[in-house]
């Protein structure tokens, strides 16, 4: 493998292409018009423009870049995450051409795509799934009928669905049927596909992940748990490895159960099981997203591996060299998605020009980053900015860490998620570990935010006030 074309942009383009630069492997960018000068498309050695800054004209067009691809003689082609990246189609078109895709094959693609074919696959393996049934459905007199059977409160969800798209909460029966339409119809517009299933949902429920890697020769291995359970409209914000709620036994149970699901599918490659876990630390299959996550930095680090090496190796047939017992625990990661969202004004993306852009560093701080100062926000993409980790021995020290390093991430022209950040890490619901999917909406109100912004502000102004005086003071001091 000596040349992989990146089907990406920002942050995870320029993320793989460092490792392949590791490994002595050339890299070949792709690019909209829009994009012509990020720094992703400097970083490369080759690159190319693709087409109009719509996604559809460009990042989502495979056709072109397979084109790109065949041109240029390329080996392999990773496709980060988001975009193709859990397109079975556009795999299957690298399977065509002799190239190879750095990810699962087609067929295990489609299977997880789909929650009611992963909940099939995986239901012969004894895996804990939520009670609900595993068919699509349409009739809303069946749907009421399923949701007596499994007791109120019930969740809707759409079968093709990610992102809190085509997903309904349903309290009481008299909601069932207008929460039922709305789910069909925007998993319809947002899918394609108007598949939706029931299942009981899951009262103060936690997110955890289990990250799995897949090789070629039957090897499957976990390298432990995300905790992702602050999240808003569904989507996760914050992400941290190890969990703060898991013992031994528990993370023992849920890797073995992740490396189930990775074989029900005959797995390659990097893949994350998503688990539900409720009140009483049971834990349930939600689903598996079959690509590289954006939260895997805080697995590398705990677990002390490239991640993306891992899947180029494992992509060009080799065996992954360590085995489920060399793995071990080392200290604790804590990531915050870093948005160009104002959290003041319901997380609503907040597109502008950088015109401060200035990264923390120091011991213990990543930023895995796409953008710099003096660049233009596009509108057309997801509103991500970069991914600040923070990394110490001690849950304790990442977060006292992770609150200095926001505090050094210097960003004017747009509103991001740095301010909500700072506020979930200094909460004492967070640092207690006591806490679950509804934070934001438990705890979290751009009020608090304000009063809180406002008082650190007003701190800063005195304490500048304050330095100035003695300044003065010792300007003024006679010479003896």
């Amino acid at each position: 493998m000596k040349k992989i074309l990146v089907a990406n942009r920002g942050e995870i383009a320029i993320r793989v292409m460092k490792t392949a630069q590791k490994m002595g492997i050339k890299t070949v960018a792709v690019f909209s018009t829009v994009d012509r000068n990020a720094p992703h498309v400097r970083f490369a050695d080759e690159a190319v423009c693709i087409g109009e800054p719509p996604s559809n004209q460009s990042y989502l067009r495979g056709d072109k870049i397979m084109e790109v691809a065949l041109k240029l003689n390329v080996d392999a082609i990773h496709p980060g995450y988001g975009f193709l990246s859990e397109n079975a189609d556009f795999a299957e078109l690298c399977e065509q051409n002799n190239i190879i895709f750095i990810g699962p094959r087609s067929k295990a693609i489609k299977i997880m795509g789909s929650k009611l074919a992963a909940k099939e696959a995986v239901k012969h393996y004894n895996i804990p799934m939520v009670p609900g049934i595993d068919e699509a459905i349409t009739d809303v007199s069946k749907a009421k009928k399923i949701a007596k059977e499994i007791g109120f409160p019930i969740l809707i969800k759409a079968s093709a669905g990610g992102g809190g798209k085509g997903m309904r909460i349903v309290e009481k029966e008299s909601d069932l049927e207008s929460q039922m339409n709305r789910a069909i119809s925007e998993a319809t517009s947002a899918f394609g596909d108007g598949s939706v299933f029931i299942e009981k949902y899951v009262t103060s429920p936690r997110h955890v992940e289990i990250q799995v890697m897949a090789d070629s020769h039957g090897n499957v291995l976990h390298f432990f748990e995300r905790e992702c359970s602050i999240q808003r409209r569904h989507q996760k914000v914050i992400e941290e490895a190890p969990s703060a709620i898991l013992t031994p036994k528990l993370r023992r149970e849920m890797g073995e159960a992740a490396i189930k699901v990775a074989k029900s599918c005959d797995y390659l490659g990097a893949g994350t099981v998503e688990f539900l876990m409720d009140a009483d630390h049971n834990f349930f299959f939600l689903e598996m997203n079959t690509r590289l996550q954006v939260e895997h930095p805080v697995s590398e680090i705990i677990a002390g591996v490239d991640l993306v090496e891992l899947q180029i190796r494992v992509a060009r047939g080799e065996a992954l060299k360590m085995k489920q017992e060399d793995l071990k625990i080392h200290g604790h990661a804590l990531e915050l998605r870093v948005y160009a969202e104002d959290p003041l004004n319901d997380f609503l993306p907040s597109v502008g020009h950088l015109d401060v852009y200035k990264l923390p560093i120091g011991k213990g701080i990543r930023v895995d980053n796409g953008f710099e100062e003096g660049m233009d926000i596009p509108i057309y993409y997801d509103p991500m900015l970069s991914k600040l980790i923070t990394y110490a021995n001690t849950r304790e020290e990442a977060i006292q860490l992770m609150i200095k390093a926001i505090d050094n991430y210097h960003i004017k022209g747009v509103q991001t998620t740095l301010p909500f950040g700072k506020y979930v890490f200094e909460h004492e619901a967070f640092r207690s570990g006591k806490f679950d999917t509804h934070f934001v909406k438990k705890y979290y109100s751009a009020e608090v935010l304000k009063k809180q912004t406002e008082a650190e502000e007003k701190l800063a102004a005195l304490m500048a006030v304050k330095k100035y005086m003695e300044d003065q003071k010792l300007v003024r001091l006679p010479n003896k």
